[in-house]
């Protein structure tokens, strides 16, 4: 059931005696679990009233009371920022209606909280680090879950399973959680108290400043990783990194590598988990709602593996082209070295013996008469003198029997 500003008024001048409301107005809030609305009484104070649309949000609003209650002065002054208080309650058949002390500070938008500049980055991150911080005795005197690192695994396992029934979720993101959940190497992490709803709505800024944590109905001891989970979802990489710098620098823990990647599949199961409520609640346009989402996020998804896909693939070509340009270089160099060896080296010239000033055609008469004393004599050198015959510049002169004749004379 839906409760308008006015009827929280209503509510809250029940809960809290002497309470006037002269203006009133809507709080952001979960839509799915809860009216807010902030009043402003005769006096000029502050409150807020949150109601809870069912059974289970009344529950979540009972247990805030008890974790409310066991931050004790101590364990408030040691906070960074404020915790609300609450200041009554009034209960409606089987619902429970609360009444808080206003805080100071309002809520932004996760793009304003973006651009809200360092000081603002360094506070959202020491919030988380001390809600982490914070002493699991909390947890344990509230009666409130505490989980192991194995036992939250498995808890989102029979989650999932409990989220495929429902036959609406599309089977990339069924498989691409499950497969997440299955890889036990990203579920060792140290459990630390957990906010457990912690977004934007919950975080009061004023002045560049966070000033106060509101929404406790979700504490309990598990993975830390869920409190960033809003955070990733901003699609703002620098505000992401920066919050998480901030965060390790405050915790003085060692750096969890899975922590970002738990995150994110906590951001993609919060919308599974928006389904399985929406329809356990019979909100039919909440259920459209988580549908339409959760398909568009199977869209984003397999856009952009078949990116990654088609990266690998041009990465891929691009190896083997360089592969096959290697191999050809290397058949190169191979014949160069092999032709290398084959080739003599260029010709040796031969020392041109005739004497100086001789012209470079016939050769001279005088080496013809003494070729020729020679074969008279029946004595010729032992061995012969290869003769090189040239174009010559005159009548040609014949070769007989190997010989150069004397030729007809002039």
């Amino acid at each position: 059931m839906r409760r308008t500003p006015m009827e929280l008024a209503a509510l809250a001048t029940a809960a809290v005696p002497g309470l006037y409301p002269v203006a009133f107005g809507p709080s952001p809030d979960d839509a799915t679990d809860f009216d807010s609305a902030l009043l402003e009484g005769a006096d000029g104070r502050k409150w807020r009233v949150r109601s809870p649309r069912g059974t289970e949000a009344s529950a979540r609003l009972e247990t805030e009371m008890l974790v409310l209650r066991a931050f004790g002065p101590g364990v408030r002054a040691e906070l960074p920022f404020q915790l609300p208080a609450v200041a009554g309650t009034v209960r409606l058949g089987n619902l429970t209606t609360c009444v808080y002390t206003h805080l100071a500070g309002t809520v932004r938008e996760l793009d304003e909280l973006a651009r809200g500049g360092t000081r603002l980055v360094r506070d959202i991150g020491g919030a988380l680090a001390a809600i982490h911080s914070l002493s699991p005795s909390l947890v344990d005197r509230a009666d409130l879950p505490a989980y192991s690192a194995n036992e939250f695994r498995q808890r989102r396992l029979n989650e999932l399973d409990q989220a495929a029934t429902t036959g609406k979720i599309p089977p990339i993101l069924l498989r691409r959680w499950e497969n997440a959940l299955e890889d036990v190497s990203m579920w060792r992490f140290n459990p630390t108290v957990v906010h457990g709803d912690l977004h934007e709505d919950n975080l009061l800024v004023d002045d560049g400043r966070v000033t106060a944590v509101t929404g406790w109905t979700d504490l309990r001891v598990g993975d830390p990783a869920d409190d960033l989970a809003w955070l990733v979802a901003s699609n703002e990489p620098e505000f992401i990194d920066a919050v998480v710098s901030a965060y390790h620098e405050a915790r003085h823990e060692p750096v969890d590598p899975h922590l970002l990647r738990r995150a994110s599949l906590a951001a993609e199961f919060a919308l599974a988990q928006y389904l399985v409520k929406a329809l356990s609640l019979g909100d039919a346009d909440a259920a459209a709602d988580g549908e339409d989402m959760l398909a568009q996020l199977a869209a984003d998804i397999e856009a952009e593996d078949a990116a990654q896909e088609a990266e690998r693939a041009a990465q891929e070509e691009s190896r083997a082209a360089g592969q096959a340009e290697s191999a050809s270089q290397e058949e190169f160099t191979a014949a160069q070295e092999g032709s290398t060896a084959e080739d003599p080296g260029p010709a040796q010239d031969v020392p041109d013996s005739r004497p100086d000033g001789e012209p470079g055609g016939a050769p001279s008469a005088e080496t013809a008469t003494d070729g020729e004393e020679d074969d008279a004599d029946g004595s010729p050198d032992e061995t012969p003198t290869p003769i090189v015959v040239a174009e010559p510049a005159t009548d040609a002169i014949p070769i007989v029997d190997g010989h150069i004749s004397s030729g007809p004379t002039r």
